[in-house]
């Protein structure tokens, strides 16, 4: 249900620790002691606030309102504006009611991003606060601005030794701070980031410390012999699921209901039954290992992108009046051996961030053999760019990897995997934390040296030497995979699990947006040309359609 305009606090921030005690001893009563200095004082007070989350604060006397979320919006906070009055809760359905209608546009961007971005939601009229963000509320008018922005300051000169001791401090800290009540447990893929929060975990709670993890029977799939691995090395009382096919047709349905909008991200289901497992054994909270790439430069796609600007760095006259005419504007770059060459440079004249969508699915199938004219006609199909660009250019830096990593923290973080945890840990009856994203230390990252996150073509090159020796080595070596789900491969070996796909996407090509004929292509012989390709998207139609069956039944486009 809606708060009304009162005063409501959700999730567990702390002091600025520069702040003198005697001046509040609560958050909460820092924000109401900077309330009556109006806001440029509030946003003061929210830059310093640490921890998880979202703030909603009014003044009874002026009926002024302030709202605000921490970084990386581990709380999440939604608002509405009607009839001059401010409506705010967590959640964006609280707030439209039965009769919520959906923007056409937010469907648009669900199935470009597999998310719907803030600050807008599937409902017309609701937003959603961003990462990072506050609003103020005067005579009926609200103005939405960040209060923090990542500023990264390399130092002169690097004493690697040292930083690699405070490191490991703040990262045992981190673990300390977000520990909940009862089972010492967390979240174990066996990556370097959850072995990290595994091991530092085990130093806290010893034989006390619990490891969850899901594993997959599809090659390619499975990691849990790393997590059995890191189990090993730090002690762990260590706990495993199969996820299987089965589980996919019990759930599908129960998590898309569970958001709040249509969300796509396909590793919401293996989360939720490792949390689901979790709660089964008496836990109450859980540690995630989700951040680490995004903050200490562990994303493949960093060294992808450092690949392409290079080509900058070739002199423009041998660009412009050479290679690109050469392979791009004769049939040479279509011969063997220059085929690539010229993929290359058409990626690599692409400039970021709409470079970082060169692979994007809606993009690659077409969005007009996807989606149908009429629908197309009620959206602006340039928005996600437009978002993507904006949010590219708040961050002051002149390091390209830098300015991808706040991005990441936006869209990767931010809109993606943190409501995937947040919301199947709920779902599954679990409170969770995000260790890796404590203040501490992303302040620590944003003071390192760019080299340091990205070597060379060497990924987070900082983060796994200071732990060398700490995580095992096979830990280290091993490429990064996550909890991914063989959902492709088993929709076509799986009798159940086909049908309520082919059933969910049936249904959504009766809703006038996708194209029915791409509907029976994708099912018919895409999907068997490419499992692991093509089931992601038809994963994202499912998820789609499986939220509208449960909110919104009745919705057709216009």
């Amino acid at each position: 249900m809606p708060h009304p305009q009162d005063t409501w606090l959700l999730g567990q921030p702390s002091l600025p620790t520069a702040m003198p005690r005697a001046t509040a001893a609560t958050p909460l009563q820092a924000w109401q002691a900077a309330m009556p200095q109006g806001l440029a004082a509030l946003m003061q007070a929210t830059a310093g606030m640490q921890g998880s989350f979202a703030l909603s604060l009014r003044d009874p006397a002026t009926g002024h309102a302030f709202l605000a979320v921490d970084r990386f919006a581990t709380q999440t906070l939604c608002y509405r504006v009607a009839n001059g009055q401010l409506q705010v809760a967590e959640r964006a359905d609280a707030l439209a009611g039965d009769q919520g209608a959906l923007q056409p546009q937010a469907l648009f961007d669900y199935l470009f991003f597999h998310c719907i971005p803030s600050p807008d939601t599937v409902f017309q009229g609701v937003h959603r606060l961003p990462p990072g963000h506050c609003a103020w509320f005067q005579d009926g008018q609200l103005t939405v601005q960040p209060y923090w922005t990542p500023r990264f300051t390399e130092p002169a000169h690097a004493d690697f030794s040292a930083l690699k001791q405070e490191f490991l401090a703040l990262m045992q800290q981190a673990v300390q701070r977000h520990l909940g009540h009862g089972t010492a447990a967390c979240f174990l893929s066996g990556g370097t980031d959850s072995s990290t929060v595994a091991g530092m975990l085990s130093r806290h709670a010893g034989a006390q410390a619990h490891s969850y993890s899901i594993g997959f029977e599809a090659e390619g799939y499975d990691e849990m012999a790393f997590a059995r691995i890191a189990a090993k090395h730090f002690g762990t009382t260590h706990h495993e699921y199969y996820v299987t096919p089965d589980d996919l047709v019990r759930s599908i349905a129960t998590v898309a209901a569970h958001y709040d909008q249509p969300f796509g991200n396909s590793s919401a289901l293996p989360a939720y039954y490792c949390a689901l497992k979790a709660k089964e054994d008496g836990v109450q909270y859980m540690l995630a290992g989700d951040g680490g790439d995004e903050l200490f430069g562990g994303n493949s796609r960093y060294a992808k992108q450092r690949i392409f600007g290079w080509y900058q760095q070739v002199p423009g006259v041998l660009r412009k009046g050479l290679l690109q005419p050469l392979l791009q504007g004769t049939p040479l770059g279509g011969l063997p051996g220059l085929s690539k060459a010229r993929s290359y440079i058409e990626q690599a004249t692409v400039p970021m961030p709409d470079r970082l969508q060169m692979y994007n699915l809606l993009l690659r199938l077409g969005v007009a053999d996807v989606l149908l004219p009429d629908f197309l006609a009620q959206v602006d199909t340039g928005h996600p760019s437009a978002l993507q660009q904006q949010v590219w250019g708040l961050t002051p830096t002149d390091r390209e990897l830098n300015r991808t990593l706040a991005y990441d923290w936006r869209f990767t973080l931010g809109e993606s995997d943190l409501p995937k945890v947040r919301g199947t840990t709920a779902l599954a009856g679990v409170g969770v934390g995000f260790p890796m994203l404590d203040d501490a230390l992303l302040d620590f990252s944003l003071g390192l040296p760019a080299h340091y996150k990205l070597k060379g073509l060497k990924l987070r090159w900082f983060f796994k030497e200071a732990l060398r020796g700490f995580l095992p080595d096979e830990i280290l070596r091993k490429p990064k995979q996550g909890f991914g789900l063989p959902f492709g491969p088993w929709m076509l070996k799986h009798a159940g699990l086909h049908r309520l796909a082919s059933d969910s996407l049936n249904s959504l090509a009766t809703r006038g947006m996708v194209r029915p004929a791409f509907i029976q292509q994708l099912l018919g012989t895409r999907l068997a040309e490419h499992p692991g390709y093509y089931g992601e998207m038809v994963w994202i139609l499912m998820m789609l359609e499986q939220w509208l069956q449960a909110h919104a039944p009745d919705w057709r486009a216009a």
